[in-house]
């Protein structure tokens, strides 16, 4: 009698690829969109005025700054999978400092949310290098930006309807995703991502490989392009809610005007396919003028502020371009020896950018209103045009055989 064994069904993780990279930052965007228009709303109620709130927003984004300098070396200590889960027990600590610490700890909560990205986002681009392909990185890009888009359109108006309703909400949403996200990145089995041969000696301390980043004038200029374009959301995410209550339009209009803005992400595959079509180089210099002259525009127009308002909302059309696009000069040169210091270095522009943002706000709050960081964030923009024009024009295409 012959005896046939039936083959027990053996668990497969999900393969790391563009989807599953998409679905880990969608439940990254979903945690952080319903509390981004919430926490600047917050602030200005907690400390009164623009200048105050500026000030907060420099020492937290320095404090974050201090963080993403230092994470390769912690890397060295902690493992990358270890690491990316502390930063998301970060992630829901700030939600819970929220939740339960009343008004005056939402600049704490805010840091911790700041803090968790950081970390999160220099483990989340190191696995990308590992595990896509050069020529697959824009695919990758738009397809993270698709999968974030119903998060990024629905969150931000979400979460400030839910705090005019119940205030714990927000942070109990917020809560849930990142837990989501957690469990999800472990489902992936990523491990510490893909062994690279490396130096034997490593770098001395934590600022030693950034000689060798400013030696790159690539890698230099991809993130200064994701700086000012960081730059670009910071006013249009801190300064268009506090601009739109100053005016008398409410405290819900930064969060629909977010929420609205956020839903071009959906256009990002036409957006690649412009991109293919021409290159990366032309797509990043249209996207850098347009939304400089809207920017600029709504300066001009602050006088009436639904126009003003519209101005900068189209402007993040553009914006949106260069999160598809901006990023794409570093993450297709760096050397494979190099993913994870140079990763720490490229996600150190969110944090420049919310130094340099509420610096420079708070500058420029002394000599003019809100609506004078419009003008400003426009020059950043228009500056960052000229720089893009000297990158190499075949970057991007397929390498021929």
């Amino acid at each position: 009698m012959v005896q046939r064994r039936i083959a027990l069904t053996v668990y497969q993780p999900a393969k790391p690829g563009v989807q599953s990279f998409a679905i880990l930052a969608a439940f990254e965007a979903a945690s952080r969109a319903v509390v981004i228009s919430v926490y600047p709303v917050l602030m200005y109620r907690s400390l009164g005025d623009a200048k105050t709130v500026s000030e907060f927003y420099f020492l937290i984004g320095l404090g974050s700054l201090v963080i993403a300098l230092f994470t390769p070396w912690l890397n060295r200590l902690i493992p990358r999978r270890w690491l990316y889960t502390c930063g998301s027990i970060v992630m829901v600590s700030g939600g819970l400092t929220g939740l339960f610490g009343g008004l005056h700890l939402v600049p704490l909560a805010v840091f911790l949310n700041a803090s968790a990205l950081v970390v999160l986002t220099i483990c989340f681009n190191a696995y990308v290098m590992d595990y896509i392909e050069r020529h697959s990185m824009s695919r990758n890009e738009t397809m993270r930006l698709l999968f974030s888009g119903a998060a990024w359109s629905v969150g931000p108006w979400l979460g400030v309807w839910l705090m005019d309703h119940e205030p714990t909400f927000p942070f109990i949403a917020s809560i849930f995703f990142s837990l989501c996200q957690l469990a999800f990145f472990w489902f992936l089995r990523m491990g510490n991502g893909k062994a690279i041969s490396r130096a034997k000696r490593p770098a001395a301390n934590p600022l030693a490989y950034l000689a060798r980043f400013f030696r790159q004038p690539s890698l230099v200029a991809g993130w200064t392009f994701a700086v000012i374009r960081s730059v670009g959301w910071a006013i249009y995410i801190i300064y268009v809610p506090i601009f739109a209550v100053e005016a008398g339009l409410g405290d819900q209009l930064g969060g629909i005007s977010l929420s609205v803005s956020n839903a071009f992400l959906f256009l990002s595959p036409f957006m690649l396919r412009f991109l293919h079509k021409t290159s990366v180089r032309t797509t990043i210099i249209a996207a850098f003028v347009c939304a400089a002259t809207l920017f600029v525009l709504a300066f001009l127009l602050s006088s009436f502020p639904p126009v003003a308002i519209g101005a900068m909302l189209a402007a993040t059309l553009f914006l949106v371009v260069l999160d598809v696009a901006g990023g794409l000069p570093f993450l297709m040169t760096v050397k494979p020896s190099e993913r994870t210091e140079m990763a720490a270095v490229y996600s150190t522009f969110r944090d420049v950018s919310a130094v340099i943002s509420p610096a420079f706000a708070r500058l420029v709050l002394v000599f003019a209103p809100v609506a004078g960081v419009f003008a400003a964030g426009g020059a950043a923009l228009l500056a960052c045009a000229f720089v893009a024009r000297r990158i190499h024009p075949r970057l991007g295409k397929k390498r021929l055989s």
